[in-house]
């Protein structure tokens, strides 16, 4: 979370413009509330340029609730009647798989393409991916924070000769640049990476994709109520939201999508040149697909791992361990990471090696 969000939540935090109240107080029907909602929604489809056609909704579970709320809602699209379609997912890392597992709870599944015979290090090319001709939706994590692959460019399924919509998981990279809508049906990601705490989800859907919801699909999940409510089918995340919000005019404070792609960038090719430059670091990821917000690297010598996170520790870099699926070390480079913050961990990673010589 970017410092100056924090504080001034934390000065609103009694009292919200003079309101009597804090946010977390607030009825979610209230007038307070839903200004503070209609402004997070506005700066949200401004930063990210989402077009009128798609409906932002704001809803609870996290991402990985939406790996069963959207197959509840979308396979049944091709067939109706509470039967299901193919559902196409892509494995490229450990939250696709999580997804393909999840969609397999409720309809058939196909798995178009997968990179772990190579240890999820590059991704499937799209031409060799093998797309189902009647496929509900095609699924693909767009950042795969675990193993660090990301689609720098999102796959046109129509020059691959498929009408399915494509379903993002962009959890761990949303708002970190721009999302060519052109491609995309349905977009989710809980926002506990870029956005805001956890306990908001973000799902950004096309609205043709609305009302196919299986039976099945509990009347919270099912996107079309939320969309008509407004996201207020239920009570909201409201605190969350209100988070979410401070982040958004932050972000357009900074310049907005297009000023901190550029940041994002400079921040991970800081941190892979110094990878790639040493005889001690080592990042397994091929080099066209290397995620700029998760950034996992290897001591050669891993007997060394202990002793490189408390050195880390004592200078303030923290949660650098890497996931306890992959090991080594993992570099997360989000939104509010300065440059700066980069810089100290390089310069550690330099002093480190140069002792342990």
């Amino acid at each position: 979370m970017p410092p100056e969000v924090l504080a001034q939540a934390a000065a609103e935090m009694l009292d919200w413009h003079g309101s009597g109240m804090g946010v977390m107080e607030m009825s979610h029907r209230g007038r307070d509330f839903v200004s503070i909602y209609e402004q997070a929604e506005a700066d949200l489809r401004e930063l990210l340029a989402v077009p009128a056609q798609f409906k932002i909704l704001f809803m609870q579970g996290g991402g990985l609730a939406e790996n069963a709320i959207v197959p509840l809602n979308l396979a049944g699209r091709r067939t109706g009647a509470g039967s299901t379609g193919p559902i196409d997912v892509v494995v490229t890392g450990s939250w696709s798989q999580k997804s393909f597992k999840e969609a397999a709870r409720y309809g058939q599944i196909n798995l178009v393409a997968s990179n772990e015979a190579d240890g999820h290090t590059r991704l499937p090319e799209p031409a060799s991916w093998r797309l189902s001709p009647d496929a509900a939706y095609v699924h693909v994590c767009s950042n795969e924070t675990v193993h660090g692959v990301e689609f720098h460019e999102l796959p046109d399924l129509r020059a691959l000769g498929c009408d399915a919509p494509l379903v993002i998981d962009f959890s761990s990279h949303a708002a970190s640049r721009p999302v060519d809508w052109s491609r995309v049906g349905l977009a989710f990601g809980g926002a506990q990476k870029n956005l805001g705490p956890a306990g908001l989800t973000l799902v950004v859907v096309r609205e043709d994709l609305l009302g196919h919801a299986l039976p099945a699909c509990p009347s919270a999940f099912d996107y079309k109520n939320v969309a008509e409510a407004g996201s207020m089918f239920n009570t909201p995340p409201t605190y969350a939201i209100y988070m979410a919000g401070l982040v958004f005019q932050w972000l357009k404070r900074q310049g907005g999508i297009a000023a901190i792609e550029a940041l994002n960038r400079a921040k991970a090719a800081l941190l892979y040149e110094a990878i790639d430059s040493s005889s001690l670091y080592l990042n397994r990821v091929a080099t066209d697909c290397r995620s700029r917000m998760n950034v996992p690297f290897f001591l050669r010598d891993e007997q060394l791992n202990g002793s490189f996170l408390a050195g880390a520790q004592g200078r303030g870099l923290l949660q650098l361990k890497g996931h306890k699926s992959v090991g080594g070390m993992r570099a997360s480079l989000y939104n509010a990471m300065p440059l700066a913050g980069v810089q100290a961990l390089v310069d550690y990673m330099r002093e480190f090696e140069k002792n342990t010589r």
